[in-house]
C-alpha cells in the first residue's frame, strides 16, 4: 500500500504543483457538475472549530464530484472523550477515503497525517490555513494573472493566514510586506526561512505603498475572543480604509478571508468596494478545493 499524500502546510506542494492547482480550479469553476470522479468516495470532515466557508465548501465538492461528506464534531465522536488522536486516524482511515480537519492545535493535524492510511487535509489550525491560500491565489490569477513578482501587502494580526501568506510568498515568488504591532509578529523563524521574500514592518502605510494585494484578517480569531479588548487597543491605526488602499497601485485589489468585522480591520467602503474581490474569493474555496481533492486522491 502506497503512501497517502497529506495537505497539511502550503510546502507540501511545489510551485509548480501551486500554479497548476490554479490553472485546475479555474477549469473547474467553468465547467458545469456532471463528472463525477470521486463517485463512492467518503470524505469525512472533523470540525473543532466551527464554519462556514470550509465546511460547506469541502461538502459541495464532494457532491458535485459524486462523492459524500460525513461532519464530526467532538461532540459526535470519541475525540471528544478523550480518545487518542493516533488511535482515532488509524479506525477512521480505515472507513474513510480523504480525511479533513479543522482544530485548534496544528499538531493535531500533524499526529493524525502520521498515522492515517488516506490523505489528511488541512482544514485551519492555530499556525496554517492552507485550503484558504488556494482560493486566494486562485482570485488573485483570475484577476490579475500571475503574482510572481508582484507584492502584498498584510496587514494585522500574524496569525495563521499571514503565516501561510509567507509559504505562499515562497512558492510563488512574490514580495510579501507584513505590518502588524510588535507583540502579533509571525513566527520568526517561519520569516527567516523565508528570506528576502518577507519583509515585516509597522507601518501599514509602508506595507501598503505601490502593492498589487492588500490582504488583512480579524483581529481576534476563534479562541481569542477574550482578548478582543486588548487586541483591538494594539491594532489601533491597522484598519484598511481607503487611505490605505490609496498608496497601493492603482489596480491593486484587496481580500479578506471572512467573516469581517467591519470598522475594525476593514471598512465598509473598502471591503464592499470595486477593488474587493472577497466574495470571488470566497467562492473560489469550492473550486480550489475540488482540484486540490482530485490531485490527493486521484493521483
Amino acid at each position: 500500500m502506497s503512501s497517502p499524500r497529506h495537505f497539511v502546510t502550503l510546502l507540501d506542494l511545489s510551485g509548480t504543483e501551486f500554479r497548476n492547482l490554479i490553472r485546475r480550479a479555474g477549469e473547474l469553476k467553468r465547467l458545469q457538475p456532471g463528472s463525477e470522479p470521486l463517485k463512492n468516495k467518503v470524505l469525512g470532515m472533523i470540525f473543532e472549530k466551527s464554519s462556514t466557508r470550509t465546511r460547506v465548501s469541502f461538502e459541495t465538492a464532494m457532491i458535485q464530484f459524486g462523492g459524500s461528506a460525513i461532519f464530526l464534531s467532538p461532540r459526535d465522536t470519541q475525540l471528544g472523550r478523550g480518545e487518542p488522536i493516533e488511535d482515532s486516524a488509524r479506525v477512521l482511515s480505515r472507513m474513510l477515503d480523504c480525511i479533513m480537519l479543522r482544530t485548534h492545535h496544528h499538531e493535531t493535524v500533524e499526529i493524525f497525517a502520521r498515522h492515517s492510511r488516506v490523505p489528511v487535509i488541512n482544514g485551519l489550525t492555530d499556525r496554517f490555513h492552507p485550503c484558504q491560500l488556494l482560493a486566494d491565489m486562485q482570485t488573485y490569477f483570475e484577476a490579475r494573472g500571475d503574482i510572481g513578482g508582484r507584492t502584498v501587502a498584510w496587514i494585522g494580526d500574524g496569525n495563521n493566514m499571514c503565516q501561510t501568506y509567507v509559504h505562499a510568498a515562497q512558492l510563488l515568488d512574490f514580495k510579501l510586506r507584513i505590518a502588524c504591532p510588535p507583540s502579533y509578529a509571525p513566527e520568526p523563524n517561519l520569516i527567516a526561512e523565508a528570506g528576502a521574500q518577507v519583509e515585516v514592518l509597522r507601518d501599514p502605510y509602508r506595507a501598503a505603498r505601490d502593492a498589487d494585494l492588500v490582504v488583512t484578517d480579524v483581529w481576534a480569531s476563534m479562541g481569542q475572543e477574550e482578548e478582543r479588548h486588548a487586541r483591538a487597543e494594539a491594532f489601533r491605526g491597522y484598519c484598511v480604509d481607503c487611505s490605505v488602499m490609496d498608496v497601493a497601485k492603482p489596480d491593486a485589489v484587496f481580500m479578506h478571508c471572512l467573516p469581517a468585522h467591519r470598522g475594525e480591520e476593514v471598512v465598509a467602503e473598502v471591503l464592499e468596494g470595486p477593488q474587493s474581490l472577497v466574495w470571488d474569493e470566497a467562492e473560489n474555496r469550492l473550486h480550489a478545493q475540488k482540484a486540490l481533492l482530485e490531485l490527493l486522491l486521484l493521483r
